[in-house]
């Protein structure tokens, strides 16, 4: 068994200190490790150590029967040590510090809403103007918030007299104090309704379905995030309004695939325009643009387009397109084609690849 430690060294008074001593000292360590301010390792039970060796120190009787028998030998006096002691956090920080002080209930911010848009690639790529529609609190039209029926006042509380705040005083051992807490009447209002609202029934608020106007800015992405501000729910006791937050989402493209900001499409281009070279027409953002194959062109090879892309979010210029080039072999051919095409073949036939020489 651990031998408990001595009451005197836990509060770090001598033995022949004052109770005006002991209590200075309980004063300061029960604010110094009491658990509501320290979180460290070890200050809970150091706390219950300062807490039972005041609650013996402090009583002359116990005090005697301890300098005299010690832990254990006021048994025969007390029917039990001096173990066991119920004073708790909260009632011994209370009866030192007063407990908390309570304020009249603060401005609150309103709740934020969320939003999801979609938006064709165009649009996400170009910018645009869209509206969407939200459910939220509102400060009540009728009562403008009050809660009372227009033309009947709200009354002041008479339990706190209109502040909001009930105070109770206390007995301790050091003395009286005062704690101040929120009037239960009013909810800390300092006010009463007594004759409610007919439309918010009271509660100085409503629900409204309102359309919003949304600036979607050009190069927007699939998951970006807008904010406007101030749209939300209502604050409550004058505090301000959340806001709408729209969650951006944009629809697949049957054509174009975005990367970052450029923009990847493919293209299919027949044997003579890949072999002899050609100048096709591509699909882009901006509607048809010219592109040119270089004779020789093999399939997959990629071709870019400078500045057909999506327009850059946060600086100025565009992305590119990226245009994979598909060489198309025909299923169907007409005699002449066929003739022309056995022609070459054999005209190609005596080509042969070079092979690399072995090192």
């Amino acid at each position: 068994m651990v031998a408990k430690k001595d009451y005197y060294e836990i509060l770090g008074v001598g033995r022949d200190a004052t109770d005006e001593d002991i209590k200075r000292a309980f004063r300061k360590l029960a604010f110094q490790y009491h658990p509501d301010h320290n979180r460290s390792d070890g200050a809970e039970e150091k706390f219950k150590e300062i807490n039972e060796a005041y609650e013996v120190l402090s009583d002359p009787e116990k005090r005697a029967a301890y300098d005299r028998y010690g832990h254990t030998g006021g048994e025969g006096v007390f029917g039990r040590g001096f173990e066991g002691f119920d004073f708790g956090f909260g009632d011994i920080f209370e009866a030192f510090f007063g407990g908390s002080t309570a304020t009249r209930q603060a401005p609150q911010r309103g709740a934020s809403l969320e939003y999801r848009l979609t938006l064709d690639l165009e649009e996400a790529a170009f910018g645009c103007e869209k509206e969407v529609e939200v459910v939220r609190t509102e400060v009540c039209a009728d009562c403008s918030g009050t809660g009372s029926r227009p033309g009947v006042p709200p009354v002041r509380c008479p339990n706190c007299n209109g502040s909001g705040q009930v105070r109770r005083v206390q007995s301790s051992i050091f003395g009286r104090f005062t704690n101040v807490a929120t009037c239960p009447q009013c909810q800390g209002e300092g006010q009463l309704i007594t004759d409610p609202c007919p439309r918010c029934r009271g509660s100085g608020r409503e629900r409204r379905r309102r359309t919003l106007s949304v600036a979607i800015p050009a190069g927007v992405s699939h998951g970006t995030r807008l904010r406007l501000r101030g749209e939300g729910d209502a604050g409550t006791r004058g505090g301000p309004a959340g806001d709408v937050f729209v969650d951006i989402l944009v629809r697949p493209h049957e054509r174009f695939v975005r990367d970052g900001d450029d923009i990847l499409c493919q293209v299919a281009v027949n044997f003579a325009q890949a072999a002899l070279g050609a100048e096709i027409s591509v699909p882009t953002l901006d509607g048809e643009a010219r592109l040119k194959v270089p004779a020789g062109t093999q399939s997959g090879t990629v071709l870019r387009l400078k500045g057909k892309g999506v327009p850059h979010l946060s600086r100025g210029g565009r992305g590119d397109q990226l245009v994979t080039v598909l060489v198309e072999t025909p299923q169907k051919l007409s005699r002449e084609q066929r003739r022309l095409l056995e022609e070459l073949a054999a005209s190609l036939e005596g080509e042969r690849p070079r092979r690399k020489r072995k090192r």
